[in-house]
């Protein structure tokens, strides 16, 4: 097997996705030497942008808007424009259209939000309007690991509206606008509407639209991971692509190796240095829902009819509440709905350095049992039909991927989970595995930093940055 050459090595980081370089750039930024090595020619993991469908249409590979890669506190002190990146703001950062040609729409500005939900006006204010305030005090907590948090009464206030089902928020509402919307953004938990917390990720995703919109990265999501590694090696750290890790032993000796991978692999290249305890934890961690997922190079913009679906950067295609609440427990039974819940991006509205001149690329993907090869074309391209008639007619290219390519893409997506493990209560806080530090293995020196740590999915780098932190405390402090 290959082996890495590189001496005076402090930690050694595997996988470059936002949260393996988050991890790099934090033991980097404390004056250590680090080396990041990455399986696939490009960094980016989860951050990359390809030409998939037809020269000049740039395509996002996984992530495509970005709550939270704006406002995560890893992000905020790292000078990532002066590394080329920039990013667009759409008008609306997501629309929810409905079958009578009119949408709901989550708009950076929570009055105009509540102000177009009509009689739900209030209910709408009385839930978002003291989290929005709450915001800046509780997100670094948010995006933590379970701990004391640095504002408790703030916290409180959260988590009495977000450690409940979405279905239960809900009922605060009297019209189906409200109880869509909400519906949708809890959605992006891949979890049954009914479970418990699931009303956390359509909180969080809403009051970050309200206070730092919803970005999309001009260039592609690529563009992200460029300027991260950009940065780290403007301040001393080293990347080595197309080095895929299969054994301890092709690593030089070093205090540190942190793992942005999922169990799975880490058990395969780490396993027999750890504890059979530890082992068993591994073992039992548990994957979620896939995903089936399109790339369209268009003629033109998607007709939608709803006019606020044209200005949002994101569209949720699913008709009413009870509509996605029953797609989604079908999923989650394994199940293929008819009528999926897709969620759509239509980055190069925004952004057009995303298409030739007059044309357009989208991207979308809905919910499938994990490890589903079904082909998922039909029902999704229907669903966008439905909310844009004529949509087909403006398909010039197209590029599919099941749960096998998603895998084969990015080999932390097992079965095509994106979130690196079902984020239930059971495994919000335990992932990977109920530990003290979740960032630790059973081994000195060995520590996990992917999504399959808390906070979980999304490109923020929260779990590359606790995991590097949580290291140099253990090993060099």
């Amino acid at each position: 097997m290959k082996k890495l050459y590189h001496t005076d090595v402090d930690a050694v980081v595997v996988g470059s996705g936002p949260n393996g370089l988050a991890a790099a750039i934090t033991l980097q930024q404390r004056g250590l030497s680090v080396v990041v090595v990455e399986a696939r020619p490009t960094i980016g993991g989860g951050m990359r942008t390809a030409e998939v469908t037809l020269p000049g249409f740039k395509h996002d590979i996984c992530s495509a808007i970005h709550p939270l890669a704006v406002s995560a506190p890893f992000f905020r002190n790292i000078p990532l424009e002066k590394f080329g990146l920039s990013f667009v703001h759409p008008q609306i950062c997501a629309a929810h259209p409905f079958d009578d040609g009119s949408a709901a729409a989550l708009y950076p500005s929570l009055e105009q939000t509540a102000a177009a939900l009509g009689k739900d006006r209030e209910n709408y204010l009385a839930l978002m309007q003291e989290l929005e305030q709450d915001w800046p005090k509780i997100i670094d907590d948010i995006l933590a690991p379970l701990r004391v948090p640095k504002h408790p009464v703030e916290m409180a206030r959260f988590g009495l509206k977000a450690f409940v089902p979405a279905s239960y928020i809900l009922r605060r509402f009297s019209g189906e606008p409200a109880k869509a919307l909400f519906a949708g953004m809890a959605a992006h938990g891949i979890l049954p509407l009914n479970a418990a917390a699931t009303a956390a990720f359509g909180l969080v995703l809403m009051a970050a639209g309200h206070t730092a919109g919803w970005p999309i990265p001009v260039g592609g999501s690529q563009s992200i991971a460029n300027a991260l590694g950009d940065y780290f090696i403007s301040i001393g750290g080293k990347i080595e692509t197309g080095f895929e890790v299969r054994s301890l032993s092709q690593l030089p000796s070093t205090k540190a190796i942190l793992f942005d991978t999922t169990p799975q692999q880490l058990l395969t290249i780490a396993g027999q240095d750890f504890s059979a305890f530890y082992k068993w934890q591994l073992k039992r961690f548990r994957y979620g829902l896939g995903v089936f997922k399109i790339d369209w190079a268009l003629d033109g913009a998607i007709p939608f009819t709803a006019p606020e679906c044209r200005s949002a950067g994101t569209v949720h295609l699913g008709n009413r509440f009870a509509d996605i609440a029953q797609a989604e427990a079908d999923t989650h039974n394994g199940h293929h709905p008819g009528k999926p819940f897709v969620l759509l991006a239509q980055q190069s509205l925004f952004d057009p350095m995303r298409a030739p001149e007059g044309k357009q690329v989208a991207w979308a993907y809905c919910h499938v049992p994990n490890g589903s090869t079904q082909n998922m074309t039909d029902q999704i391209e229907a669903q966008v039909e439905r909310f844009a008639p004529g949509f087909r007619d403006l398909i010039i290219g197209r590029h599919v991927m099941n749960t096998v390519a998603m895998e084969g893409y990015n080999a932390n997506y097992i079965g095509g989970d994106i979130n690196g493990g079902i984020q239930d209560l059971g495994q919000l806080f335990s992932r990977p595995a109920l530990r003290w530090s979740p960032y630790r293995t059973s081994t000195k020196g060995i520590y996990i930093c992917s999504s399959s740590t808390p906070p979980g999915g999304g490109v923020h780098g929260m779990c590359g940055f606790h995991a590097a932190n949580r290291a140099y405390k253990d090993i060099f402090m």
